[in-house]
């Protein structure tokens, strides 16, 4: 179906994030066993209730909207969902790297959302859905905290990774 007006481009991203944030929970809930450090256990735990939260308030937007909640398939999720699951297969046999693989896939998925809620901000402001842009705004500040937490937590990782390197070599 074409897209002609700026209310079925919105509706058409909003289902599009909407089957981003259900792939991601799926991701997030089968990296969760892979994990060894706290920080990165931590992190997922964090994040997958925050995502069911994300999920929740898509559905209120969709509910404002009079619509019914619907997934649009999200290629770009895919996409980065299948390669962190082909790098955590490949990092698995040691427990420093597959940790560090899981952050980045992570903080990928991140910067995807945060690029996606901003541009449906943007839209929902212009359209002039002020309680829209509140949820949608709510869901933005949680995935900028996540990705300022995973970018945090990168230096330890990368210094626990190749402390781990140097021993096996």
């Amino acid at each position: 179906m074409a897209i002609k007006t700026l209310q079925e481009k919105f509706i058409h991203g909003l289902g599009d994030i909407y089957d981003a944030e259900h792939r991601f929970l799926e991701a997030q809930q089968k990296m969760l066993p892979n994990a060894t450090a706290e920080t990165v256990k931590t992190a997922l735990e964090t994040h997958i209730t925050e995502t069911e939260e994300q999920i929740a308030n898509l559905e209120q937007v969709h509910e404002l909207l009079g619509l019914t909640a619907k997934r649009v398939p999200c290629d770009g999720a895919a996409g980065i969902v299948l390669e962190g699951d082909k790098l955590l297969k490949e990092t698995a046999d040691v427990p420093t790297l597959a940790d560090l693989a899981i952050v980045g896939g992570c903080s990928k998925v991140e910067h995807y959302e945060i690029a996606s809620y901003r541009g449906l901000i943007a839209a929902a402001e212009t359209m002039g859905q002020a309680d829209v842009v509140k949820l949608l705004t709510e869901n933005l500040q949680q995935e900028e905290k996540t990705a300022q937490t995973l970018e945090q937590s990168m230096p330890m990782l990368l210094k626990q990774a190749a402390q781990s390197s140097t021993a096996s070599a």
